[in-house]
């Protein structure tokens, strides 16, 4: 996430530039010239040992990580190999909903290596098309009212789209920064959040800059995507079939709706995608802006479209998010005005408003939780994360629908659903000291089944008493599941910082 400036790769605590674990940093801007194209390795020959000869992906890796510069010529094979698009297919849940065609993922295996086989001579001849998504809608998380649009590929773009990322994921997980997780392979959310809490802990941060992007999946131009696919892959069957992805529209209300800008949420391919366009626009020139311009310590954190950046000096965050600003302009992007904004927050954020007579540090909220500014027994400075107060609520709200719909079901079958519903939401917000929030929910859960099971009939009546052995019985114990922060956090680090 972040080095002090002029040393190279340790445990020391980092600042301003990006850190460097696994090689050099990303190309360059998107301002450079395209690097001359070169052909990519042919697959490994089959021999005795064939351990130990390098897979075709591995040999991909290998040459992206070398040359930051190179260009891939030849991709597509890699995408219509009959056994990747099976385990793309085998990944796909077998409940998922089916797209426009209305095939099923049962009904797609009932022939599967004959579909398959198919798919594979559309794609080698380019006679594969790809199909309008179907659009969805979801409430917002923590926003009562208001729909989040999501798009259901067909069967088959989503298997040709899994296996385009697999490929790709071969080439940009050696261009992709530190302090980028979302939707990365053996990276997550909680990563995101301890490297932040780290940071601010550990770092001179007296001010955050809580930034929203507007509207980012809808607002997303397709020319400058494309350009920054180019700056990798040569390949224009494999440009053309993300094209064709992006094209493809959706289908609402028995219209198709096609438009130059925006990605549609639901795609495998859409997080890949939006990774590709923020780590031009937004993680590069952030690298650059934090060695170049900044002269204090800087952080940055940034889990898909969401990211938070630290400051020493309120100057610079203020200068920082004006020229961002611009920047996002330039690409069809804006921050939210409204829920962009700039916190005093850190380690000496408390003395330094008692002494203005400021009142408390603010709060900023980030992947569902709210941080604030603590302290532990001992009286040292820690980042305080508690489940944001929007996401508790509307879980309770989704789960009292549910149950609902469940009313009349056998009790053992609501506590059992209830039971994987709370050990899900405990393994997420599980964070220390956020017990107390997770028992307040646990709490909750079990006053909304009871008054559910009240409702079974008029003449229902179910005490206290036995209600609390349901609960016993059906109902998990509010655990802490994470360590703290800097535990795991240095374990991920220890020997050097995996983020570059």
């Amino acid at each position: 996430m972040m080095n002090r400036r002029g040393k190279s790769d340790g445990s020391t605590v980092p600042m301003k530039l990006p850190n460097k674990a696994e090689g050099p940093a990303a190309e360059a801007m998107e301002e450079k010239g395209l690097a001359k194209g070169n052909s990519l390795e042919h697959n490994a020959l089959r021999t005795q040992s064939r351990e130990s000869a390098p897979s075709a992906l591995e040999r991909v890796r290998q040459a992206a990580r070398k040359d930051k510069k190179k260009r891939f010529t030849a991709l597509l094979h890699h995408i219509y190999e009959i056994d990747r698009l099976r385990t793309a297919y085998f990944a796909i849940k077998k409940s998922a909903a089916a797209g426009v065609d209305g095939v099923t993922w049962e009904h797609y295996g009932k022939n599967l290596e004959i579909n398959l086989q198919d798919l594979s001579r559309r794609l080698q001849r380019g006679a594969y098309r790809a199909r309008p998504v179907r659009r969805v809608y979801i409430e917002k998380v923590g926003k009562p009212g208001e729909l989040r649009p999501l798009g259901v590929p067909a069967l088959e773009d989503k298997i040709v789209q899994r296996a385009t990322v697999e490929v790709l994921n071969a080439i940009y997980e050696q261009d992709f920064l530190g302090f980028s997780y979302g939707f990365r392979p053996r990276r997550s959310p909680h990563q995101a959040l301890d490297a932040l809490a780290v940071a601010i802990g550990t770092l001179k941060v007296n001010w955050v800059l809580d930034a929203d992007i507007r509207k980012f999946y809808d607002t997303l131009d397709h020319g400058w995507l494309v350009k920054f696919v180019e700056h990798r892959v040569a390949d224009r069957r494999v440009v053309r079939l993300i094209q064709k992805w992006l094209k493809a529209g959706v289908l609402e209300e028995g219209k198709r709706i096609q438009s130059e800008i925006g990605t549609v949420q639901g795609g495998s391919i859409s997080p890949l995608l939006s990774n590709i366009y923020l780590h031009y626009v937004l993680d590069l020139w952030v690298k650059q802006w934090r060695k170049k311009q900044a002269r204090g310590q800087v952080i940055f954190v940034r889990f898909a479209d969401d990211f938070v950046a630290g400051f020493q000096y309120r100057a610079e965050a203020e200068r920082f998010w004006s020229e961002l600003r611009e920047r996002f302009a330039r690409f069809g992007l804006q921050l939210h005005a409204d829920k962009t904004r700039i916190v005093e927050f850190g380690r000496f954020a408390d003395a330094n408003r008692r002494k203005r007579g400021a009142g408390k540090p603010e709060t900023f909220n980030f992947l569902g939780f709210t941080h604030s500014c603590a302290k532990t027994r001992e009286g040292h400075f820690t980042v305080l994360r508690q489940t944001m107060r929007q996401r508790w609520q509307a879980k309770l709200r989704a789960l009292k629908e549910e149950l609902r719909q469940r009313m009349h079901t056998p009790i053992p079958e609501q506590g059992a659903y209830l039971r994987s519903v709370l050990h899900g939401h405990f393994r997420y917000y599980g964070v220390p000291m956020n017990g107390p929030a997770l028992s307040s929910f646990r709490q909750e859960v079990g006053y909304l089944w009871r008054l559910v099971l009240r409702r079974r009939s008029q003449a229902s009546h179910l005490p206290w008493r036995r209600m609390r052995r349901y609960i016993r019985r059906w109902f998990p114990a509010a655990l802490i599941c994470h360590p703290f922060p800097l535990a795991r956090f240095g374990v991920l680090t220890q020997g050097g910082s995996r983020m570059r």
